[in-house]
């Protein structure tokens, strides 16, 4: 599948795979310098780039693993999401869950996008909904006996 980018920076990198199987696209930081984001503190973070996703695709902004372990930052929403008609400059809120200041680098991965399709649904008011096993059982509920 192509996907259109535009480098709305010059600095900006075009997101790169760190697998042939990878599922998720590394975006980096694109700053003129680093950035400090102190303990608790949600910073955005730009990429430098605007995508053009194809007609039932969105692109998932998640965590990268090694940045959300080993610095405690990761994407203040928990998952970020690109529509594909929105065609302004991606961005990241990166949040910092250490008790530490942390610092981004100029061109650090920061996060990971992964393109899906999704299914845009007819929402139909009922009276009544089917019955299931499960029922109106809440967080918790499935597994308990």
């Amino acid at each position: 599948m192509e996907v259109g980018i535009k480098k709305l920076n010059e600095n900006a990198a075009i997101p790169s795979y760190g697998s042939e199987f990878a599922a998720g696209a590394d975006l980096y930081a694109c700053i003129g310098s680093d950035i400090e984001v102190k303990p608790h503190e949600t910073v955005l973070i730009p990429t430098g780039i605007a995508l053009e996703l194809p007609v039932g695709y969105a692109g998932l902004i998640y965590a990268r693993s090694g940045l959300a372990t080993k610095k405690g930052l990761a994407p203040a929403n928990k998952v970020g999401v690109v529509d594909c008609d929105y065609r302004g400059e991606v961005k990241v809120a990166l949040h910092n869950h250490s008790e530490i200041p942390q610092t981004v680098a100029v061109g650090e991965r920061v996060a990971q996008l992964v393109i899906t399709p999704y299914i845009t649904a007819k929402f139909v008011l009922k009276d009544e909904l089917s019955d299931t096993v499960r029922g109106a059982g809440g967080f918790g509920s499935t597994g308990r006996k």
